[in-house]
């Protein structure tokens, strides 16, 4: 066992002696429940439960702790805010750790994306950039520009305009119909053609030109933004095939549609960059961006909005509100300090780049797990890996809901599933030897699953 291992949590907490209460989000609660998965501390890349177990974090969390867990800076940063102001309301007023935020973030996003609204997470920053989309087609005196188009396996959280532009069908079927007036493009995988792809696949390119059949059914006039995640990151790690990107960019502007890039995964050097965006060269006209911003320690996220979008809604008289939207924790205090704090990390460790530098050691240690039981394709792009396994006759998901649960229990490894995927997203600070520790693992949880 690592000598990470050796490490508590400060604090151990109590374990809980009633699990009723709580509904846990996104989870099988009775499963949970019958055999709970508790999480007591955490420090670096490591998690530990009550008794002082170390758990090794192959996930970042959900995706977003990023420079790692409870890093002294961030910690000093929250604490030192919370002594100072602890909330500030964001309405007509501002406090300046929020503009040396914005600023901070928009320095980061490529060409004119220059101006930042803060929300409180990655399904408000969704949301928000929607409607920022209608807003702006209705201010520009182009009303009928309603329509939105997402993509088939997409995930942009859970508010309701996110689960309508999503495509993930459990995330829709309960709720009915949600927005009208939304269509979506075709999922980028074809395990057939990108099997155990490293990167972005060669095949798929082409699927972007699915998008001109839309516009001529419904015409450009009525449509007003695209939005996609540039990997698709809940549904399975889905990397984009090489050329697709550009080519929506190409095509949105060919018809006048927004493209918005939904980066709450992508965002803060999940592919080696700061955004996504760059990686692939596309400037697109709106970035949702949450989860990695300050390193997952407060609830925050935001959209980056293109100068020409921004400057349309600065008009009018200077008294009047120009967007009527937004969040009574909005640039919360806390959230911003963190922030800042964590800016300072990615920076000064220089963690977007060893993300980058990490890419090619990161995919040959996960290529190891090719021929493990059950193992049917792995796919892998900057610090992301998914491990597709073999569905159980007429269980789907089972098999990586046991990897999971015996990760954890057994052998001391945390993961994220989609179905019958596994989802690695380690933060960026992980080492060699961690790489090393994480891969012999999982191998051992694949040989121990049935």
């Amino acid at each position: 066992m690592s000598s990470a291992a050796n490490l508590r949590p400060a604090n151990d907490s109590q374990v809980p002696n009633d699990l009723a209460a709580w509904w846990l989000p996104f989870t099988a609660n009775r499963a949970f429940k019958a055999r709970p998965r508790l999480i007591a501390g955490a420090k670096g890349m490591y998690y530990y439960t009550p008794d002082g177990r170390a758990v090794l974090d192959g996930a970042a969390g959900l995706w977003c702790c990023n420079a790692g867990h409870n890093r002294d800076e961030v910690v000093a940063a929250i604490q030192a805010q919370a002594a100072e102001l602890d909330f500030a309301p964001a309405f007509q007023f501002g406090h300046p750790k929020a503009f040396a935020l914005a600023s901070r973030v928009a320095a980061l996003a490529p060409g004119d994306l220059d101006h930042v609204f803060f929300t409180n997470s990655g399904s408000e920053a969704v949301d928000t950039a929607l409607k920022i989309a209608l807003a702006y087609w209705n201010i520009s005196g182009q009303g009928g520009r309603t329509r939105l188009i997402g993509r088939e396996r997409g995930y942009h959280g859970v508010g309701f305009g996110g689960i309508s532009v999503g495509g993930i069908v459990n995330n829709r079927k309960f709720f009915g119909n949600a927005l009208a007036g939304v269509d979506h493009l075709p999922h980028t995988y074809n395990r057939a053609e990108q099997a155990y792809s490293r990167g972005e696949p060669e095949w798929g390119g082409h699927l972007a030109d699915a998008l001109e059949p839309i516009i001529a059914l419904h015409d450009a006039s009525t449509i007003a933004a695209v939005i996609v995640e540039p990997m698709s990151g809940s549904t399975g790690v889905l990397p984009p095939p090489k050329g697709y990107l550009q080519r929506l960019r190409q095509i949105c502007d060919r018809h006048g549609i927004l493209l918005i890039f939904d980066e709450v995964i992508t965002g803060f050097g999940r592919l080696g960059f700061p955004f996504a965006a760059e990686r692939y060269g596309v400037v697109p006209d709106m970035i949702t961006f949450a989860k990695g911003v300050n390193s997952g320690a407060v609830p925050m996220g935001g959209v980056i909005v293109r100068k020409g979008i921004h400057d349309a809604f600065m008009k009018g008289p200077e008294w009047g509100i120009e967007l009527f939207h937004g969040y009574t924790y909005s640039a919360h205090p806390l959230a911003c300090a963190a922030g800042l704090a964590a800016q300072d990390l990615y920076r000064d460790e220089r963690l977007f780049e060893r993300a980058r530098e990490l890419e090619g050691a990161w995919a040959d240690a996960i290529f190891t797990l090719k021929g493990a039981p059950n193992v049917i394709d792995i796919r892998t792009i900057g610090l992301v890996a998914a491990i597709e396994l073999a569905s159980k006759p007429g269980a789907v998901g089972a098999r990586a809901y046991e990897a999971m649960e015996r990760g954890f229990n057994e052998f001391g490894l945390m993961m994220r599933i989609a179905g019958d995927t596994i989802a690695l997203s380690p933060p960026l600070v992980i080492s060699q030897d961690e790489i090393g520790e994480l891969v012999e693992k999982m191998g051992k949880v694949l040989r121990a699953i049935g």
